[in-house]
């Protein structure tokens, strides 16, 4: 299992494991609980974006490449994933797949664990659990898939991998995508921008529970995005939650601007870190939360390394 592990590498150093996901706006099922999107044709062509692609050369695609023959580098354009009802996660590698690369992944699937071919011509798809799985789950070293996974090259230009069968065959028969995307009240929402690099989100209301975090905060937000885009050169970074009350996303804002002016008084702090707080906005509206920054992409290279 160890080139699901890498497949799934990209958004794991980005956001918590309870973020995790990747989807175009229009691609959730209403039940989603979490989002990730990771475009990686949008870094390698916008200014901001090639820093961070730089940093992922580095710090996973040359690892992925030396382990496993895989370029994920020229072959990946996007990673999606997102969770269906009941934690059941669903990820979408979209790119120039090579014949290449998906025998690569049916040998090392077939080396680490029990591989079985299922469905039959354009619908086959594959299973994959550890070797010695006596009680029907094996030992797979990620979360969402400790029970096997499935695995599909059916889809043009993309790898489709899913948790449970049934949603490999709803994925397979809808060209890729869940038959549950839909918009509804409650449904996750999404933030947007002209050239998106990354972005996450996630229902808030079980977090607390997962994290093991007794927070007020927590309890009164109900959803939580992410996005980080190039804004003319800049990289721009928004995060947004919405919350229970308007009251309470009042009272965040205030915390949040009284942080920023404490650390801005700082004569500690870095000047040029302190430039970047006092450029942060933080904004308002209704239950919606919202804290952005625009900063210089190599200022955020340096804090991430």
């Amino acid at each position: 299992m160890r080139i699901l592990r890498y497949l799934l590498i990209a958004p794991l150093f980005f956001v918590p494991a309870t973020m995790l996901a990747a989807v175009g706006p229009d691609d959730l099922p209403e039940a989603s609980k979490w989002y990730f999107h990771a475009d990686f044709e949008e870094m390698r062509s916008s200014e901001a974006g090639k820093h961070l692609f730089g940093w992922l050369q580095e710090e996973v695609f040359e690892e992925v490449l030396e382990e496993t023959g895989i370029d994920l580098e020229k072959e990946t354009n996007q990673i999606t994933a997102f969770a269906t009802s009941g934690e059941n996660v669903v990820v979408v590698i979209e790119g120039n797949i090579s014949q290449e690369t998906k025998d690569k992944v049916l040998a090392i699937a077939g080396v680490s664990g029990s591989l079985d071919k299922l469905g039959s011509g354009s619908k086959a798809y594959y299973f994959v659990g550890e070797n010695g799985d006596q009680d029907g789950h094996s030992n797979i070293d990620i979360d969402s898939f400790d029970d096997g996974a499935y695995f599909s090259f059916v889809v043009k230009d993309k790898i489709l991998v899913t948790a449970t069968e049934a949603d490999m065959e709803k994925m397979i028969a809808n060209n890729g995508k869940h038959p549950g995307a839909k918009k509804s009240n409650g449904a996750l929402f999404v933030l947007s921008a002209e050239r998106s690099l990354m972005q996450a989100g996630v229902k808030a209301g079980d977090l607390g529970d997962e994290l093991g975090w007794d927070s007020n905060i927590l309890r009164n937000t109900e959803q939580a995005a992410l996005i980080v885009a190039d804004e003319k050169g800049k990289m721009a970074i928004e995060a947004q939650l919405r919350t229970t009350e308007k009251e309470m996303a009042d009272s965040l804002a205030s915390i949040v601007r009284g942080l920023i002016s404490l650390q801005i008084f700082n004569n500690d702090l870095d000047p040029e870190f302190a430039s970047l707080l006092q450029n942060t906005s933080v904004d308002t509206d209704g239950t919606a939360l919202t804290i952005k920054i625009a900063m210089d992409p190599e200022a955020v290279m340096e804090l991430i390394h």
